[in-house]
């Protein structure tokens, strides 16, 4: 039996995922921008954790991404 889904859930899933994953890494890099003009000692470990966040933005994306890519090829 092959499993049916409804696309427009599974779109407005993903949709709304993806603006909390964009808005969750905005907050969190002006979190550590803020904590870096507040404590200059710590700066190093916050400058890495913008880092970590854009960078699991991107990757996010790209999942995003490869998921619609797949989806129009299957439909």
């Amino acid at each position: 039996m092959i499993a049916t889904y409804d696309t427009y859930s599974v779109d407005n899933i993903c949709f709304w995922l993806q603006v909390l994953i964009r808005a969750g890494v905005i907050f969190r890099v002006v979190f550590c921008l803020v904590k870096i003009i507040i404590t200059d000692e710590e700066s190093a470990k916050y400058r890495k954790r913008i880092i970590n966040a854009v960078g699991f933005l991107v990757l996010s994306e790209i999942v995003f991404a490869i998921k619609n890519i797949v989806l129009t090829y299957y439909s």
